[in-house]
C-alpha cells in the first residue's frame, strides 16, 4: 500500500485562507468597478444637478411672474406695454398679457425687438449635435421623465396655453416646463393680473441650465478619462501580478509532466497571501504529494517483486527437483512445499490487490453509519463459529453510549478483522484478547489488546510498514503477508482516523493497537 501523501496546504503555519484585504478577487473588482462607480455616480449627479437648477428656476419664474403681474395691475395701457418691454429685455423673457376674455392684449416681442431667439438646430455644427446626442443618452440612462416639446400655439388666446387656462380657473400662478428642439428647457409662468380676469404669461429659454449641465458633464468626462487611465494602468499591473506567477507555475508543471520533477522547485510565493499565493502553495504541495506517491509506488513495486520472488524461487526449485526424485516421502515433501508456495503467492496477490484498491474503493463508495460495537461483536462471534481463534478468548468491553462512525462498512470490517487476526496470532493458546470501545474528544476509540510479548517502542512504527515480517515464534513461515496492519492504517487514515501501536493501558504484557475514528455527526 502506498504511503499516505501529504495533503495540499497542510503545512504548518500556512492557513489556506486568503486575506480579505489583499484578496485577488477584491482587487479585480475594485479596479473594474471604480470607473463604473464614477460614471454612474456622475450621471446621477448631473441629473440631480439639472433638476436642482430647474427647481430653482421654477421658483424664480413664479416670483417674477407674480411681481410683474402686481406691477401691471392698475397700470395704464401705455405703462403696461412699457413694463412688458423693459422686463422682457432685462430678464431675457417673452411676456404676453391677455385680457379677461382670454384675447392677447400685448406681446413684448411685438412691441419691440425679441429679447432672445430660439436656436435653429438646422445650423448646428457637429459639436452641438453631439452634445444633444449626449443629453438624450444621459436622459435614457437615468430614466429621466419625458418633457413635452415647446410649440407656439397658432391661436393667440389664453386657452391655447394649459398653464394660462389653469391660472385663470384657479386664480393662482402656474409653472410649466417644456423642451426646445435643441434640448434646452423652456420655462413658462402664468399669473393672474389684478381682479378683472387678465392674465400674464412669461416664457424663458433657460439656455444657461443646459450650458451648466454640459460644462459639468465635460468635467465628468475628463475625470472619467483620468479614472479609466488609472484603471487601465492598475489592470495592467494586476494582470502582470497574475500572469507572471502563473507562467512560473505553468513552466514548473510542464517540467513535472516531462518527468523532470526531481529538478523542479515549484515556487511557493510565501510573500503573497492572495489566491495566487494559495495556488502556488497548493501546486507545490501537490507536487510534493505526487513525488511522495511516485516514491511510494516505486517502493511498493519493489517490495511486491521481492516478496513474490521468494516463494516463486522456492516453487521453481521444488518443481525442478520433483522429476529427479524417486523417494515417495521426499516427493510428498516437495509437493507440499510447492503447494505451500502456491498458497503463499495466492495470499500475497490477494493482499497486494486489496492494498492497491483501498484509496480507490473508499473514494467511490458511499459513506454509511457503522456501529463499531456491533461490528466487533459480529466478527468475534463469526471467528468463534469458524474456530479461527485457536483457543484464545476474545472479550468485548463497550462503554455505554453510541459508538457510531461514518465510513465504508466493508473497509472498516477489514480493519477490525486484521486487528483481531494480529492479536490472536501473537497471543498464547490460552490467552485473552481484549477489545474495548469508548468515546473521547469526538472520537470513537477501539483498542485491541493481546497477551503476547508486546512491541518495543522503537518498533511501533515499523509494524505498519508493508511486508513487515516480525511474527510470533512457532508460526509457520508464509502464513501472513505482512500487509494487514499497513492496510489497516491506510483505511483508518482514509476515514480521517489513526491506527497506532501502544502499551496496554493496564500495564500487563502484550501490545495494544488503538484505532481512532471521528464520531458520526
Amino acid at each position: 500500500m502506498a504511503e499516505a501523501a501529504p495533503r495540499a496546504g497542510a503545512n504548518a503555519g500556512e492557513p489556506m485562507t486568503a486575506t480579505g484585504r489583499f484578496a485577488l478577487t477584491g482587487r479585480i473588482l475594485a479596479v473594474n468597478i471604480l470607473p463604473l462607480l464614477v460614471l454612474g455616480g456622475g450621471l446621477f449627479y448631473l441629473d440631480s444637478y439639472r433638476t436642482q437648477l430647474i427647481n430653482e428656476r421654477f421658483k424664480l419664474a413664479r416670483i417674477e411672474a407674480q411681481i410683474t403681474a402686481e406691477a401691471l395691475a392698475g397700470a395704464s395701457r401705455a405703462r403696461q406695454e412699457a413694463l412688458l418691454v423693459q422686463i422682457g429685455k432685462e430678464q431675457r423673457m417673452r411676456l404676453r398679457l391677455f385680457d379677461a376674455d382670454g384675447r392677447l392684449a400685448a406681446d413684448s416681442f411685438a412691441l419691440d425687438d425679441p429679447a432672445f431667439r430660439f436656436n435653429d438646430i438646422s445650423d448646428d455644427d457637429w459639436e452641438q449635435q453631439f452634445a444633444r446626442w449626449m443629453d438624450r443618452t444621459v436622459d435614457t440612462i437615468v430614466a429621466a421623465e419625458p418633457v413635452q416639446d415647446y410649440i407656439e400655439p397658432e391661436a393667440q388666446e389664453a386657452d391655447a396655453w394649459p398653464e394660462l387656462a389653469r391660472a385663470r380657473e384657479l386664480g393662482l400662478s402656474q409653472i410649466r416646463l417644456y423642451d426646445w428642439r435643441d434640448g434646452t428647457p423652456v420655462i413658462t409662468a402664468a399669473a393672474p393680473v389684478g381682479l378683472q380676469g387678465a392674465t400674464l404669461l412669461t416664457v424663458r429659454n433657460a439656455v444657461d441650465i443646459t450650458e451648466s449641465v454640459r460644462a459639468a458633464r465635460s468635467t465628468l468626462f475628463v475625470a472619467m478619462l483620468l479614472v479609466m487611465g488609472a484603471s487601465a494602468a492598475l489592470s495592467l499591473f494586476l494582470a502582470r501580478t497574475i500572469v507572471t506567477p502563473l507562467r512560473l507555475l505553468a513552466r514548473a508543471a510542464v517540467r513535472v509532466k516531462q518527468g523532470r520533477d526531481r529538478e523542479v522547485e515549484v515556487p511557493r510565493l510565501p510573500q503573497r497571501s492572495d489566491e495566487i499565493g494559495l495556488l502556488a502553495r497548493a501546486v507545490s504541495d501537490m507536487t510534493a504529494a505526487l513525488r511522495g506517491r511516485i516514491d511510494a509506488v516505486d517502493s511498493f513495486a519493489a517490495d511486491v517483486a521481492h516478496e513474490i520472488k521468494n516463494p516463486l524461487a522456492s516453487l521453481r526449485n521444488a518443481i525442478d527437483t520433483l522429476p529427479r526424485v524417486d523417494d515417495p516421502a521426499l516427493r510428498a515433501q516437495l509437493t507440499e512445499i510447492a503447494a505451500h508456495d502456491v498458497r503463499r503467492i495466492d495470499r500475497l496477490v490477494t493482499e497486494i490487490s486489496a492494498a492497491s484498491r483501498v484509496d480507490a474503493e473508499i473514494s467511490r463508495a458511499t459513506l454509511e453509519q457503522v456501529d463499531l460495537a456491533e461490528l466487533f461483536a459480529n466478527l468475534i462471534r463469526s471467528r468463534e463459529d469458524r474456530g479461527l481463534n485457536g483457543g484464545r478468548r476474545l472479550v468485548l468491553d463497550a462503554a455505554p453510549g453510541r459508538h457510531v462512525v461514518r465510513g465504508v462498512p466493508t473497509q472498516l470490517e477489514r480493519v477490525a478483522e486484521n486487528l483481531l487476526d494480529n492479536a490472536v496470532s501473537f497471543s498464547p493458546p490460552d490467552g485473552v484478547v481484549e477489545v474495548s470501545l469508548r468515546q473521547s474528544e469526538r472520537k470513537v476509540i477501539a483498542e485491541v489488546c493481546d497477551a503476547g510479548p508486546g512491541i518495543a517502542p522503537d518498533r511501533r512504527e515499523a509494524v505498519f510498514r508493508r511486508f513487515h515480517s516480525d511474527r510470533p515464534e512457532g508460526e509457520s513461515f508464509g502464513n501472513h503477508s505482512g500487509l494487514g496492519l499497513a492496510i489497516g492504517r491506510a483505511i483508518a487514515e482514509a476515514h480521517d482516523g489513526t491506527l497506532t501501536a501502544e502499551d496496554r493501558p493496564d500495564g500487563a504484557p502484550g501490545a495494544c493497537l488503538r484505532l481512532r475514528l471521528p464520531v458520526a455527526a
